[in-house]
């Protein structure tokens, strides 16, 4: 296949410096690309589309014309990381954890951070995901947040920036694992010469960190997966998680408080339950405390969580540090609980709820990305060079309705992958989504979600809003070159033995 006709147009591109030349770890794969056949990688990557299908590998997107079930989108063109950035990475998101986790129990206990003026107390306290509910709750061993998914971005300047973190119910770990399966299925070969970080003992990891956090109660602690149902966008995962930890998948009407603890019901009667790995939102757990209309949660719930007669993974508040003007105050934060500097820079980030912030904001809305503090999935967001002078006008007019509702940051130059557009490749967009475990240690799930704007230009990479996603391979070891250079070579790839 040829690559000399690739252009980087200027941005900074993961496989190819700006004189055209692979980078380092992406040696041995660009030169494994070039000895395609014309026409191969689009085969391929029709081969992995089937496969998908015929996986039922799918998301949802609300309210879409063309119905709600979607297969997975995804290139087959892979995003390398190399062992020296990925350890950077590694550290930085330790690190971070380390501290969110700090912050959430001192904002639910002596709120030390706000008594100091660190993080201002207005606020932390006018976020919507702080819930006054959780005030002194002491979740066991101290662990509130134990999956984060936290979203990177790679600048112009090949430096990667926290874009945000995910403390809630961060969804997207299952097609880090697909996305490696497909490519192991359909294109083996393509792995030669390298060695690959393993992801598909995340499961594993996931249950030993829920086991780790569940309440000693004498017994072999009994996980579970509680899910929305069948309509939540991301059904899949969760029955694909349940399946591959081999717990239970269970709604809200399958659990029930009984004697003061939680209980599953089967066919052979009520069988305890000790910890939940909850995909709903906070205020839906437990009617009797958050949302009276709430028939996703169990009744009773929340007093046997406060009695640590169960563990809430990940516990409910910490949407406190998701909410995207307490993320400004992150690098504030590792330094109050930590006493460092932050290894992952944020993006610069203005709030719209400071007077200067919003005048800023409002003056120059035409240079920025601005974006609601509670969204996701991409919806909300103002991208002000790309906007009419009337969308401009009428988002103002939100803010000055809602300052507290808005941050704004600078445009960033996404860094780009070669991705397949038609017979050809070319640079699309993409950020990267690392998911993090914390249970009886911190352990971050080497490479994780790349996310890829599949639309010429565009920088909104959720799938939701037609994006796609890469396999994200971090390299345990520079190329071995000896095998890059065979054409013909098949190594055990195909059977996982090489990936571990």
């Amino acid at each position: 296949m040829r690559l000399d006709n690739y252009s980087t147009d200027g941005f900074y591109d993961e496989m190819f410096d700006t004189a055209g030349q692979p980078r380092g770890g992406a040696d041995a794969l660009a030169k494994r690309l070039a000895l395609l056949s014309d026409g191969e990688l689009v085969r391929r990557q029709k081969a992995a589309d089937l496969t998908l299908l015929n996986m039922g590998i799918t998301f949802a997107v609300y309210g879409h014309e063309a119905g709600t079930e979607k297969v997975w989108p995804f290139d087959i063109v892979p995003r390398i990381v190399d062992a020296t950035e990925w350890n950077k990475i590694d550290r930085g998101l330790k690190q971070r954890i380390r501290a969110l986790n700090m912050f959430v129990a001192d904002v639910y206990g002596e709120q030390r951070i706000l008594n100091e003026g660190v993080v201002p107390r207005d606020l932390l306290l006018s976020a919507p995901c702080y819930l006054p509910q959780c005030v002194g709750l002491k979740p066991p061993g101290g662990v509130w947040c134990h999956v984060v998914g936290t979203d990177l971005v790679r600048d112009a300047d090949g430096e990667f920036y926290v874009l945000e973190d995910n403390l809630r119910c961060p969804s997207g770990v299952s097609y880090v694992i697909e996305n490696r399966e497909v490519m192991k299925r359909t294109f083996p070969q393509i792995f030669g010469g390298l060695r690959i970080q393993p992801v598909e003992d995340y499961p594993e990891r996931l249950l030993e960190t829920l086991q780790h956090v569940a309440p000693v109660n004498g017994h072999a602690p009994k996980a579970v997966v509680l899910t929305p149902g069948i309509y939540n966008s991301a059904y899949f995962e969760h029955s694909f998680l349940a399946q591959q930890m081999g717990v239970e998948l269970v709604e809200g009407s399958d659990l029930v408080v009984s004697d003061g603890y939680v209980c599953m019901r089967t066919t052979q009667g009520l069988q305890r339950v000790d910890v939940i790995y909850r995909r709903i939102d906070d205020t839906f757990l437990d009617p009797l405390t958050f949302r009276a209309d709430s028939t996703l949660g169990v009744p009773g719930l929340m007093e046997v969580y406060r009695k640590g007669r169960v563990t809430l993974a990940n516990a409910p508040g910490t949407g406190v540090a998701d909410d995207k003007a307490v993320y400004a105050y992150v690098p504030q934060i590792i330094k109050f609980y930590l006493d460092e500097e932050p290894i992952l820079k944020n993006v610069p980030t203005r709030i719209c709820s400071e007077p200067d912030d919003l005048q800023y904001v409002l003056e120059h809305m035409q240079e920025l990305v601005i974006k609601p503090t509670n969204e996701s999935g991409g919806y909300g967001i103002l991208i002000g060079p790309r906007a009419s002078k009337d969308e401009l006008q009428k988002y103002a007019a939100q803010i000055r309705a809602n300052p507290r509702n808005y941050i704004a940051q600078p445009v960033l130059s996404l860094s780009r992958v070669p991705t397949i557009v038609d017979d050809h490749l070319e640079g699309r967009h993409v950020d990267l989504r690392p998911y993090v475990l914390y249970g009886k240690d911190i352990f971050v799930l080497p490479g994780g979600l790349t996310r890829v704007a599949l639309r010429k230009g565009s920088l909104i990479v959720n799938s939701s809003q037609g994006g796609g996603s890469k396999d994200t391979w971090v390299l345990a070891e520079p190329a071995r070159e000896e095998f890059a250079r065979r054409p013909n070579f098949m190594d055990s790839t195909a059977n996982g033995s090489v990936l571990a």
